[in-house]
């Protein structure tokens, strides 16, 4: 089974946040796919982490060490049906590269991000629910 993973689901997993145990069982047996912005999004949350202060530059690196170990598929973004749901759903680009990689594998989503359920569901995306 397909499984479309967001950035809020791997910074959860790597950084050993109090959802990991049910999150990685929510993944169990499946094939995680991601859309390739995904690294952009994971250097982001830790340039965002340092401002805050919130995680160390070792620390970060160590989450990046587990993150290249999670075998995930990177999907191609198709830059013109982003841009549509982006319009049609009034949603920023990253989360319409999110949706659209759904759309395009008939994939449920794993998601924390509210905003970005909320969306998928109203493109028609199934969404595979964890209790947290």
């Amino acid at each position: 089974m397909n499984l479309i993973v967001d950035t809020s689901i791997i910074i959860a997993v790597i950084t050993n946040e109090k959802h990991k145990k049910q999150l990685i069982k929510a993944t169990k047996g499946a094939d995680l796919i991601a859309p390739s912005s995904l690294h952009w999004e994971i250097g982001n949350a830790f340039s965002a982490m340092f401002k805050r202060k919130r995680i160390s530059i070792k620390q970060a690196i160590a989450a990046l060490e587990a993150y290249h170990q999670i075998p995930i598929r990177f999907s191609d973004i198709e830059l013109g049906i982003a841009l549509e749901l982006s319009h049609n759903l009034n949603i920023y680009a990253y989360d319409a590269y999110v949706i659209g990689s759904a759309l395009k594998h008939n994939a449920a989503l794993l998601s924390l991000d509210g905003g970005l359920l909320k969306a998928a569901k109203e493109a028609g995306v199934k969404i595979r629910e964890v209790k947290i």
